[in-house]
């Protein structure tokens, strides 16, 4: 049997609900993005993400408004743009500090991550929505700071979750051989992509999701049915 040395986590329906994303995170970006945009233009890592924003629809000039309205079409199609999950992070950022909301974690999760953890394996995030945002989310998480448990973080930077080469660069940055290396995730596409570049996988399928006869990955109801 493979060692595993690192386990690599999602988070939206891996460590935590989609609902808290879809429900509580998303409408409050939406809510605070024009305003946010209208006060903090000025801030330099701002100007950046508008410019990538604007980059990647093609548009050469646009004001403030286009932008914005822009943006807003992105948030409710849930486009996995990086510079529009930039940009959301820095108002969740907000909202974390205020203490507005705390992210979810299923149940078990920090339990168990603690004791991987305890047990020497690595752990790292890949997730799309932007490393800062990620950051938050742990720190501000209902099970209290987990951020000390995790050496790394990946978002969209490393490349789309879909694509097997974005698997193949996160090993290199790990510096394991793509077998130690185990990757969690509910979206099977994902996973599929992760065992194409050589990672172990473990397909999240929590109640109410039924567990398929013949999973093509192996399927855990929760983490700690994950024996790594």
């Amino acid at each position: 049997m493979t060692t595993i040395r690192a386990i690599v986590t999602d988070i939206e329906g891996t460590t935590s609900s989609i609902d808290f994303v879809k429900d509580v995170l998303f409408p409050y970006a939406r809510k605070r993005l024009p305003a946010f945009v209208e006060t903090h233009a000025d801030r330099p890592e701002v100007q950046h993400w508008l410019h990538e924003a604007a980059k990647e629809a093609g548009i050469i000039e646009a004001s403030r408004q286009e932008i914005i309205e822009l943006l807003l079409g992105w948030i409710d199609q849930d486009r996995k743009s990086t510079a529009l999950k930039a940009l959301q992070g820095m108002i969740w950022k907000e909202g974390y500090e205020a203490g507005e909301y705390r992210a979810h974690v299923y149940p078990e999760v920090s339990a168990r991550l603690h004791a991987w953890r305890a047990d020497g394996l690595h752990l790292y995030v890949y997730s799309s929505g932007s490393v800062p945002a990620q950051r938050l989310f742990f720190r501000y998480s209902d099970a209290g700071d987990l951020t000390p448990l995790f050496a790394g973080y990946f978002d969209t930077e490393t490349g789309p979750k879909r694509e097997s080469a974005s698997y193949t660069k996160i090993a290199e940055a790990l510096g394991e051989r793509p077998e130690h290396i185990l990757f969690l995730s509910d979206i099977v596409e994902e996973l599929d992509a992760a065992r194409a570049a050589g990672l172990q996988t473990g397909w999240l399928l929590r109640p109410p999701q039924a567990m398929p006869a013949e999973p093509r990955h192996p399927a855990y109801a929760d983490f700690d049915a994950i024996e790594p």
